[in-house]
């Protein structure tokens, strides 16, 4: 059975592990959450020594057909649209790999008719050369296709629900192919079918009550691991962040994650899942992930951009609006303009500054932890 399949069931008759990461997320006093972060700590150092793996996110396109309340990137949303060619692909990741980086995620919207059939592919096949972990985090896929994706070079998939909240998940997704919950739920366990060794899930924080997220994502990563146990996992909780005109949502201050929530939240995955890597991106400011480092983190990415072009102005020359799945012209455009981001980021340091304050805190950057030698004969 999928994981949709059980997924009221797991969360109404938790595990012996659920209930107890469940007691770790009840309200705690300082004492107790300081209790908590080192422990997190001591197991961190000690599953994953003082690595911290570095990655950057390339945005390849910003089209989508999916209207998500929440997104800039929302199929009804007004804004300056662009995909690169494979050739600005290219240019984008070899700047990052300038940067340091060996580990590149490629993002786009949803969008059959701009990013069609095989363009992934020919990105892979252009930046495989010289990168040598590329992850993909883009709309879900039939086993076959990931198969063939993954064949084509790429080794990690990300996939976040956005809610496990049924109800607000259909309040926020009012048209498109991500409509379907249970479709996006088991897009992990496709990916794994189709050979994928890196799978990334996670939740966007702030869409619902933080606690019930936590733990319907604690019960997918459970199950997860039970059920496709030969790939590695990553968890992430990224936090509701400013994004183009601000849709069609306006957010909840008492759905907020706060700073201290999400301290006790690394922790107790951390201590109820030991060796799942934990991913802090640059939305969240820096004096945060700067104290977050040490306590649980293994995964973080460093002068992050969030629209297509973003390094080197890629696909600036292209920008366009898109109205009922057309491309529309640009009417007294400046030349000055560049395709809207997806959402703000926080820590705009740059990579050789973060790589810095990890050697500060007595952490070893990684930018490369992965080679195709390794399974050379």
């Amino acid at each position: 059975m999928a994981f949709s399949e059980q997924f009221d069931q797991l969360l109404s008759q938790p595990s012996p592990l659920l209930k107890r990461f469940r007691a770790l997320i009840e309200p705690a006093s300082d004492s107790r959450l300081e209790t908590l972060a080192r422990e997190s700590q001591r197991l961190t150092r000690y599953h994953f020594g003082r690595t911290m793996r570095l990655f950057a996110p390339l945005y390849v396109s910003n089209e989508c057909v999916n209207n998500c309340k929440y997104c800039g990137f929302s199929r009804d949303n007004a804004i300056l649209r662009t995909t690169l060619t494979v050739d600005q692909v290219v240019q984008e990741a070899k700047h990052l790999q300038s940067l340091g980086f060996r580990n590149i995620l490629l993002v786009a919207g949803e969008h059959p008719k701009f990013v069609s059939e095989g363009y992934l592919q020919e990105c892979l096949d252009a930046i495989k050369s010289f990168v040598p972990t590329i992850g993909i985090e883009v709309g879900p896929m039939e086993d076959d296709q990931y198969a063939e994706i993954v064949g084509h070079g790429a080794e990690g998939l990300i996939v976040y629900q956005e809610t496990y909240h049924r109800p607000t998940y259909s309040t926020l997704h009012t048209a498109g192919p991500k409509k379907n919950f249970d479709w996006r739920l088991d897009c992990p366990e496709r990916a794994y079918a189709g050979g994928f060794r890196r799978i990334g899930i996670g939740a966007l924080f702030g869409l619902a009550e933080w606690r019930h997220e936590a733990i319907a994502l604690a019960a997918h990563l459970e199950y997860l691991y039970k059920h496709c146990w030969k790939a590695q996992f990553t968890i992430a909780f990224p936090r509701m962040r400013p994004y183009a005109g601000n849709y069609e949502y306006e957010p909840d201050p008492d759905l907020f994650l706060s700073d201290r929530a999400l301290v006790q939240l690394v922790a107790a995955f951390r201590v109820c899942f030991p060796q799942v890597g934990i991913v802090l991106s640059t939305r969240e400011p820096g004096h945060l992930r700067d104290s977050l480092a040490p306590l649980g983190i293994t995964t973080m990415s460093a002068g992050a951009r969030t629209e297509p072009g973003g390094y080197t102005g890629a696909g600036h020359d292209d920008l366009h609006l898109t109205v009922k799945g057309r491309r529309v012209e640009m009417e007294d455009a400046s030349g000055c303009e560049r395709a809207t981001e997806q959402f703000k980021i926080d820590d705009t340091r740059s990579p050789a500054e973060i790589a810095a304050m990890l050697q500060q805190k007595g952490l070893d950057p990684v930018w490369k932890d992965w080679d195709e030698a390794i399974l050379g004969s």
